[in-house]
C-alpha cells in the first residue's frame, strides 16, 4: 500500500537544504500525503485496526518526526477521541470526515504550563450559559502547552480542550471540548497562539502556547455522547482517565517510529563500517569493521533492532485483547516504550560516534534523531512517571503483567527476581508505599525494573519467533550490561565472563552480520549518503558550491638590516 512512499518526491526532498517554515511546510504536506495513502476510516482510528497500526508502525514514520507528531496527535488523539461518540453524534461526523481528509488537522490540548503531567488539575474552564459554554484561560500558567496551534501553514486546525466544566458556580470536573482554533490564514476571535522556540538539531514544527479569552461554543462542543449531562461524576479522576482514553494508546503508538529509528542508525553504521576503511601498517586498507569497538556496537543496534520490531506486533495486537484488564494492558504500553526508547538512547548516540565527524551532520540522520528521540520520552505519558505508577501498582499487587517463566531465560530470571525483592523490601518498610523510604529506596528502581520487564519479555518473543541465536545472544548480553551486579551475584557472570560471553555471541553474529542488516528491511528508507561511496558522490555533487575570482592581497614586507 504505502510502497511508494520513500519514492515520493515529498519524501526525497532534502530537509537540510531547506529554511525553518518550509520544512514545517513539509511536515504538513507530508502528513496529508500519509492521510491520503492509508485512508483510514473512524473505525480503523476507534479499535485501532490492522490499517491503523500499519499507518503508525510505517517506516516512513521515522524521516521526519514532525509528521509523526502531527499525526499522532491528529489521528491518534483527536480522531480517536471523537469516534467513539460517532453513533450516538452523528452531528459529529462532518468534522470527523475533514479530518480524516486532513482538510483540518486536529491538535489535542490536555497539558498546562503550570501543570506538566498533573493534567487532572488544569484550571482552563469552560462556563456553561443559557447558549453553550464559554472557554477561558484564567492566568499564564493555565495556557495550553505546547500542541502546535499557529496559523501559518494553511490549514485550518481545531482542538480538543480539556477545561473544568462550571456549572452555576460548581466545578463539575475536567471534560474535552472542540474548539476551532483558526482557519488558513488566521486565529479565531479571543484564540491566541504564541509560537514557541526551536528544539535545537530537531524537526522543527510550530509548537506553540495557546490560549482562550472568553471564546463561545455551542453545547455541541462537549465531547459526550450524551451534550447534556453536565452532572458531576461520582469519582472524578475516573472519568477523567475515561477522557483521557486515547492517551494510553498513544503511548504505544508513539513506541513505533523509535524501533525503526534504532534499525536505520544500525544499518547506517553497519554499511558506513564495511566501506570506510584505513591503511595500517599493511599495503592493504582495513574496514574499520574489522576492529570489535566498531563491531559491538552495531551488533548490539541490529540485535535490539531485530528483537524490538519483533516484540512490537505482538504487544499490538494483543493491546486490541479487551479481555484483558485495561489496567494491564495500559502497564504493558508502558514496558514498551520505556525498553524501546531506553534502547533507542544507548544505540543511536554509541553508534552515531562510531561514524565519526560524519555521525553529527543532519543529511546522515542519526544526530537529528538521536535530538528528536528526547521529545518520545516525555510524549504520551513521561516515562520515568508512567514506570513510577506502574511498578508501584505492581509492587501492592493490584494486578500482574505477566511475565515469560524464570526459567525460561536469564533475562526472566533477572525480571522475575526484581520484582520479588522490591515486594519483599517494600513488606519490610513502616508506612508501607506511603513511607518516605519507599520514596527513597524503592521509587528509584521503578525504571530499571520495568525495563527488565521488557527486556523478558522482547527475548521470550524472539525465542518464540524462532530469531537467529546470535541476535539473541547479542541481544542478553546488552541487556546484562544494563544491571551486571545482578548477573554476578545471582547467574555466576563475573566481569570476566560477561566479557567472555559478549566475546563469544559477537564472534557468532558477524559472519552473518550482513544478512542481518539487511533482515532490518530499512535500507529503502534511508538516504544517509555515508552508506556508500556512491551514495556519498551524489551528495556531494548535490551540496552547495561556493567558487570565486577573487584574487588575495599580499602584504609586502620590506626587509630590515
Amino acid at each position: 500500500m504505502a510502497h511508494h512512499l520513500p519514492h515520493h518526491p515529498l519524501f526525497t526532498t532534502r530537509l537540510e537544504f531547506l529554511p525553518t517554515d518550509e520544512r514545517v511546510s513539509l511536515s504538513y504536506k507530508r502528513a496529508r500525503l500519509l492521510m491520503q495513502t492509508y485512508n483510514l476510516s473512524a473505525s480503523d482510528v476507534q479499535v485501532c485496526s490492522p490499517k491503523y497500526w500499519a499507518m503508525m508502525t510505517d517506516p516512513i514514520m521515522s524521516l521526519d518526526t514532525a509528521m509523526f507528531t502531527i499525526l499522532a496527535a491528529h489521528v491518534g488523539l483527536t480522531i480517536g477521541t471523537l469516534s467513539r461518540h460517532l453513533h450516538r453524534r452523528p452531528d459529529l461526523r462532518p468534522l470527523v470526515n475533514r479530518l480524516l481528509r486532513f482538510d483540518t488537522v486536529g491538535i489535542y490540548l490536555l497539558t498546562e504550563r503550570g501543570h506538566g503531567l498533573d493534567a487532572f488539575n488544569i484550571e482552563t474552564t469552560a462556563t456553561k450559559t443559557p447558549e453553550g459554554f464559554i472557554i477561558n484561560t484564567p492566568r499564564e500558567e493555565a495556557c495550553k502547552f505546547m500542541p502546535a496551534s499557529t496559523p501559518s501553514f494553511g490549514i485550518p486546525k481545531v482542538a480538543l480542550v480539556m477545561a473544568r466544566l462550571m456549572v452555576d458556580g460548581e466545578d463539575r470536573g475536567p471534560r474535552f471540548f472542540i474548539v476551532p482554533v483558526c482557519n488558513e490564514h488566521e486565529m479565531f476571535e479571543g484564540v491566541e497562539s504564541i509560537r514557541l522556540g526551536a528544539r535545537p538539531g530537531t524537526c522543527p514544527l510550530d509548537f506553540s502556547i495557546t490560549s482562550f479569552k472568553q471564546v463561545h461554543v455551542p453545547f455541541s462542543a462537549l465531547v459526550s455522547s450524551n451534550i447534556y449531562d453536565h452532572s458531576l461524576p461520582a469519582s472524578p479522576l475516573e472519568k477523567w482517565w475515561d477522557e483521557v482514553w486515547r492517551i494510553p494508546l498513544g503511548t504505544l503508538a508513539v513506541t513505533g517510529p523509535w524501533i525503526s529509528s534504532i534499525k536505520a542508525a544500525a544499518f547506517i553504521a553497519g554499511r558506513y563500517s564495511m566501506h570506510r576503511s584505513l591503511v595500517g601498517k599493511g599495503a592493504d586498507p582495513i574496514p574499520i569493521i574489522t576492529f570489535r569497538t566498531q563491531q559491538w556496537p552495531i551488533a548490539q543496534a541490529t540485535a535490539v533492532g531485530l528483537v524490538m520490531s519483533n516484540w512490537f506486533p505482538i504487544v499490538a495486537k494483543n493491546n486490541g485483547d479487551k479481555s484483558l484488564d485495561h489496567r494491564v494492558r495500559h502497564g504493558i504500553a508502558v514496558i514498551i516504550k520505556t525498553t524501546v526508547c531506553r534502547h533507542f538512547q544507548r544505540c543511536v548516540p554509541e553508534v552515531a560516534e562510531r561514524c565519526g565527524a560524519q555521525g553529527t551532520f543532519e543529511h546522515n540522520y542519526m544526530a537529528r534523531i538521536e535530538n528528536d528521540g528526547k521529545g518520545v520520552i516525555i510524549a504520551e505519558g513521561d516515562i520515568l512517571t508512567l514506570c513510577i505508577r506502574l511498578f508501584s501498582e505492581l509492587l501492592l499487587q493490584r494486578y500482574k503483567i505477566p511475565l515469560p517463566d524464570p526459567s525460561e531465560s536469564l533475562l526472566a530470571r533477572h525480571a522475575t527476581s526484581i520484582l520479588e525483592e522490591n515486594i519483599s523490601l517494600l513488606g519490610s518498610l513502616r508506612g508501607g508505599h506511603r513511607s518516605e523510604s519507599f520514596n527513597s529506596l524503592i521509587l528509584p528502581q521503578a525504571e530499571l525494573a520495568v525495563e527488565a520487564m521488557g527486556h523478558a519479555l522482547a527475548y521470550s518473543a524472539g525465542l518464540k519467533s524462532g530469531l537467529p541465536k546470535p541476535i539473541l545472544d547479542v541481544y542478553e548480553c546488552a541487556v546484562i550490561r544494563r544491571d551486571p551486579a545482578w548477573y554476578s551475584e545471582n547467574a555466576g557472570l563475573t566481569r570476566i565472563l560477561q566479557r567472555i560471553r559478549e566475546d563469544e555471541a559477537i564472534t557468532s553474529t558477524l559472519p552473518h552480520l550482513d544478512t542481518y542488516l539487511n533482515d532490518l528491511a530499512i535500507e529503502e528508507y534511508v538516504s544517509a549518503p555515508i552508506v556508500s561511496d556512491e551514495a556519498w558522490k551524489e551528495y556531494h555533487n548535490a551540496m552547495p558550491v561556493f567558487t570565486g575570482n577573487a584574487i588575495p592581497i599580499h602584504d609586502q614586507v620590506q626587509a630590515m638590516l
